[in-house]
């Protein structure tokens, strides 16, 4: 079992209550990085990454300090929707590699220990899985292994049994030909809902953690896992509609009703609980460090919580935190970060750890949403936080989304759609492939096209150019990662406010340690603070640790504590020059 220090950590947040937590296990302070693997790196020139193109950088990321990865999906799928249709649980789609493959990729992370994370989509399968066909044809084992309804008859002609819709737009429900019923699909009609009331089902699902478990991943991230429960049909086998919410006109649109019934359902957090100790049944067998569960609900933060877990089981060690994605939007000033971050703090049950996210493959990228003048200020934000942090790939070097016409739009979200409004509905603009080099196609393939298009500015940003340029958005998150190492930024006590609507600042303070102060100026104005009227217990001077490209301060430098200047769009970490 995984050793554990039993240091106890107190975590004051700004709400002036303090949180407690035993500290702590390798997640709890790591640096977390998202791949896409269809975009990471091509090994075979056919324009899509893969599993021994992950393998090849692998020390890229032990170069910018990553403790861990998770991967989307790299299993058997038809990719109806990129890898999140699976039908094959334990297998490796060939467009990925072999499974030798990804053992080779398992076995050269353990090298530079970097642990693995799987993308685990227990929600739905594809269609061509060979459950579901067995399902399709009433096979005793698997017929209710998925959620099917006769329909009902309307004047005679058969429609869906209700409202529901899908997120991708349309009807929840697809009729099959050969059952003769409809199945349940939130997602696209390619990737048919599960029925977790079927014990069967958990089961399978069960197995699944343990196939994989056995070829040495860390941990899963479990892919909208808010959606896995529908409300029980009543005692004439029906659901009931959803209400209409009033936010959309469209009968097909996702937004349309009010998802009461098909997400947050009570059991649901159950289900990880079940999950996590399949991880603690398997640490006890096995022994070595502590497997995770990351689990992704877009649901409101007082239900995120119950995938901590309760008083009588752990649930997931990382239940996301989407707040500042939900939350925040371009013009958000820092007393909305501040409440962001605070509100996390609140919510959060004793003795749990804090994570931080701001981007993945289902939103824009930060330089797009917030400016590309505020990469560096979220990645500053991220990284000096308490807890850990999950970063998406190209983030670190400061991607941007790219325009993709309709003609080259592949994401089924835009696709099941009409043109008119698919560029703020597809999700290919933050998708594209990594950026390597300034050489052809970014250094992402040696073949001729890529399955999306590499975006224009490459030859300016990408890891190569970046890595000799000192205040590159690179270089900037490197030092981070060493800077997050003190004992401070590991262990301390944590203040964050608003000093002004333009102004965040972040106070980490550990017993006589040195005290860090992360300030982040979100807007273009030059600040001016005395510290002393914001935080106590300062020193009368702090030098500058970290600067980016908007200082005009240098690293080194010292400034006093009741004087110090923020020029536009500025984030700067000042360290005090005495112990505390």
């Amino acid at each position: 079992m995984t050793t554990r220090a039993f240091l106890v950590v107190t975590l004051l947040a700004f709400c002036g209550c303090s949180l407690t937590f035993a500290a702590k296990s390798w997640w709890e302070t790591a640096s977390f990085y998202q791949i896409y693997p269809r975009s990471f790196k091509d090994s075979d020139g056919d324009g899509v990454g893969d599993l021994n193109g992950v393998t090849s950088v692998l020390p890229y990321l032990k170069e910018i300090g990553i403790t861990g990865t998770w991967l989307s999906p790299f299993l058997k799928s038809p990719m109806a929707d990129f890898g999140y249709d699976i039908s094959n649980f334990t297998d490796v789609d060939p467009l990925f590699g072999t499974m030798e493959d990804f053992e080779r990729m398992v076995t050269k992370a353990k090298e530079l220990d970097i642990k693995i994370i799987l993308d685990f989509v227990p929600n739905h399968s594809s269609d061509e899985c060979e459950w579901f066909i067995k399902s399709a044809a009433r096979d005793p084992v698997y017929k209710d292994y998925y959620v099917w309804h006769p329909g009902k008859l309307v004047d005679g002609i058969r429609q869906p049994p209700n409202n529901w819709v899908s997120v991708f737009y349309g009807s929840a429900w697809q009729w099959h030909e050969e059952r003769q019923e409809y199945y349940l699909h939130q997602f696209d009609k390619k990737q048919p809902d599960f029925n977790f009331r079927n014990p069967a089902v958990r089961e399978a699902m069960n197995n699944v953690l343990r196939f994989w478990l056995e070829k040495g991943v860390d941990g899963f991230r479990i892919d909208a896992i808010y959606h896995a429960f529908e409300i029980e049909a009543d005692e004439d086998g029906n659901y009931a509609d959803e209400p209409v919410s009033g936010w959309s006109d469209d009968p097909q649109d996702y937004g349309y009703v009010r998802h009461i019934y098909t997400v947050d359902q009570w059991e649901t957090p159950h289900l990880v609980y079940e999950w996590r100790q399949i991880l603690k049944d398997y640490e006890a067998i096995h022994g070595g460090d502590e497997r995770i569960l990351m689990v992704e609900t877009w649901s409101p933060i007082d239900i995120v919580m119950h995938y901590y877990g309760n008083e009588t089981a752990d649930g997931g060690q990382i239940p996301f935190n989407f707040q500042m994605i939900s939350n925040l939007d371009y013009n958000s000033n820092a007393h909305h970060y501040a409440e962001m971050i605070n509100r996390w703090f609140q919510y959060m049950p004793t003795g749990r750890t804090p994570n931080w996210v701001i981007g993945n493959h289902d939103k824009n990228r930060v330089g797009t949403r917030f400016g590309a003048e505020r990469i560096d200020l979220f990645n500053i934000l991220l990284l000096t936080l308490p807890g850990c942090s999950i970063t998406y790939n190209g983030e670190e070097i400061g991607m941007t989304d790219v325009w993709i016409s309709w003609e080259e739009t592949v994401d089924p979200q835009a696709c099941n759609n009409e043109q008119e409004g698919y560029e703020w509905r597809s999700r290919d603009p933050a998708r594209t492939p990594h950026q390597w080099s300034d050489t052809a196609n970014a250094g992402f393939t040696t073949g001729r096209n890529t399955w999306l298009p590499i975006a224009e500015d490459y030859k300016l940003v990408n890891v190569k150019r970046e890595r000799g340029v000192a205040l590159s958005h690179l270089n900037i998150f490197k030092n981070l990662q060493e800077l997050r190492k003190t004992a401070t930024l590991q262990d301390g006590e944590t203040e964050v406010k608003a000093l002004n609507d333009y102004v965040l600042a972040v106070k980490r303070s550990l017993g006589e340690n040195y005290t860090y102060i992360t300030l982040l100026n979100i807007f273009d104005h030059i600040e001016n603070f005395n510290l002393h009227e914001h935080f106590a217990d300062l020193p009368a001077e702090f030098e500058y640790v970290l600067i980016t490209d908007r200082s005009i301060k240098r690293k080194g430098d010292k400034t006093p504590t009741s004087s110090v200047t923020l020029m536009p769009h500025e984030s700067i970490v000042l360290k005090s020059s005495v112990r505390v």
